[in-house]
């Protein structure tokens, strides 16, 4: 059986995607169910994206700031735990990408509708839910939706401030003891400079004016050298992780359950990608190819995650700090690592900006008239940048940022939403007990997840326990 489902140029449901916010979505497509055949009806190959290139962009989405956070993850799980449990995630976190996408599917068909973002879906799903309070009460699906969404991308902004803060932190003290010899393995912080929080305010500016853009296709070759720059660190880093690893024998297998909750915030907040889902499936050139893109893509970035983690504890030990890039030694080779990083992190705070401008910038624009919509855009743009800022300066830790935007938003959006909309969608077409059992399972752990996670990255901050990357010492050893 099939229907038609269209795309117009009112599609903004974009991702932490680098790329989908600067490209448009639009033509006319068929659109049958999975089972079918996929035929597009007046639309130019060039609009529309092949397997691989949506394969490319799902990889962009999922891959950042996370993935060098995931080696003190892993310490926090423990050796053989946060392997494991990186697994289990992986498959889970794809599990309810896979349902969103199946979700999404069924309501386009059942309502007849052009396309569905993932709050439309919700409110959707909701309206044909067997409680008439949820069918009432339908809107605020798409609005719970649009809050997690914007408090995740400007957590991600957060993220990024203190990133950027910590590691020209890093460049700069060591800069007096920066060497062409990279066989060294000390690190050495030679010179004491100004507060991580004054670093993080001197950023303010520039990454205004860069907010400023509204237009992003004005960033398209900077966004595409910061992916070049962020993959070729991230192959110099494995390069440097992969030799010379200790004897693994005094690493703990499993951590204590304390600190588990800080490895769920930091593996949920990496594999929190959902958002990039829909876009991408919406705007494939033969959209029954993607559930194996998302399969395959998905596997790869499990594999980088769980090596990631893996090896960088494996390689620093006790010693791994919040971004494996704080233990690179003092050589000029990877000192640039540090800093290609940087501006491919800087590049895409824009991109991850975006997402919450074109949610909330609109709603106050419309709120005056043409002569001062202009000075309300940038102040509002402005605004939120400060905030992002303020918080970052209130929370100067990478890996608490990290697990606190994992576990308040990257939770609700990854693993609690999607299992709860499967019940809601099928509920009236007869669900299995196994499959409503399966769907609250998964929606539980990712609460408790959001819980405890919580609870203990906010315990951490008020009462910080000592570890590495916490330490005021002018000598960090790399083991």
């Amino acid at each position: 059986m099939a229907t038609t489902r269209l795309r117009n140029d009112a599609y903004n449901d974009y991702s932490s995607t680098d790329s989908s916010p600067t490209e448009e979505i639009s033509a006319i497509n068929n659109f049958p169910s999975r089972s079918g055949q996929y035929e597009r009806i007046g639309e130019h190959s060039s609009s529309s994206t092949t397997w691989f290139q949506t394969l490319i962009h799902l990889l962009k989405g999922n891959i950042g700031t996370g993935l060098l956070g995931l080696p003190l993850a892993v310490k926090n799980a423990g050796i053989v735990l946060g392997p494991l449990s990186l697994v289990v995630m992986g498959i889970i976190a794809v599990h309810c990408m896979d349902l969103l996408v199946k979700c999404a599917n069924h309501i386009c068909q059942r309502n007849q509708r052009p396309f569905v973002d993932y709050g439309d879906a919700v409110m959707c799903g909701m309206e044909y839910a067997p409680s008439h309070w949820l069918r009432t009460n339908a809107i605020w699906g798409r609005r719970m939706v649009g809050f997690f969404l914007i408090l995740t991308q400007l957590g991600f902004c957060c993220v990024y401030f203190v990133f950027l803060a910590d590691n020209v932190k890093q460049v700069v003290e060591a800069a007096n003891a920066t060497t062409n010899d990279c066989s060294s393995n000390v690190t050495v912080i030679l010179m004491e400079s100004m507060d991580s929080r004054l670093y993080i305010l001197s950023f303010l500016p520039f990454l205004i004016l860069l907010v400023f853009i509204k237009n992003l296709r004005y960033l398209s070759v900077f966004s595409l050298l910061a992916n070049v720059a962020m993959l070729g660190s991230v192959v110099m880093i494995y390069q440097y992780i992969g030799r010379d690893i200790p004897d693994p024998s005094h690493l703990s297998y499993a951590a204590s359950w304390k600190t588990y909750p800080l490895f769920f915030g930091t593996a949920i907040f990496a594999f929190e990608g959902i958002g990039v889902i829909l876009p991408l499936e919406n705007k494939m050139k033969i959209p029954h190819q993607f559930p194996i893109v998302l399969y395959v893509g998905m596997a790869i970035v499990t594999v980088l995650y769980i090596s990631m983690g893996t090896l960088g504890y494996l390689r620093f030990g006790s010693m791994i700090q919040a971004s494996i890039t704080l233990n690179l030694p003092n050589c000029w080779l990877y000192q640039s690592v540090k800093l290609l990083y940087c501006f491919g992190i800087f590049i895409t705070f824009a991109l991850q900006f975006y997402v919450a401008a074109e949610i909330i910038v609109p709603t106050a624009t419309l709120r005056v008239s043409d002569r001062w919509a202009l000075l309300v855009d940038l102040s509002v743009r402005a605004a939120l940048v400060c905030i992002t800022c303020v918080l970052a300066i209130l929370i100067p830790r990478l890996d608490i940022v990290i697990s606190l935007v994992g576990s308040v938003s990257s939770s609700a959006l990854a693993l609690i939403i999607p299992p709860l909309l499967e019940i809601v969608t099928y509920y009236s077409e007869g669900l299995s007990r196994w499959i409503i059992a399966k769907d609250v399972f998964i929606s539980l752990v990712g609460f408790l997840g959001f819980v405890f996670g919580t609870y203990v990255t906010l315990w951490e901050l008020i009462a910080p326990e000592s570890h590495p990357g916490h330490i005021n010492s002018t000598l960090y050893v790399v083991q």
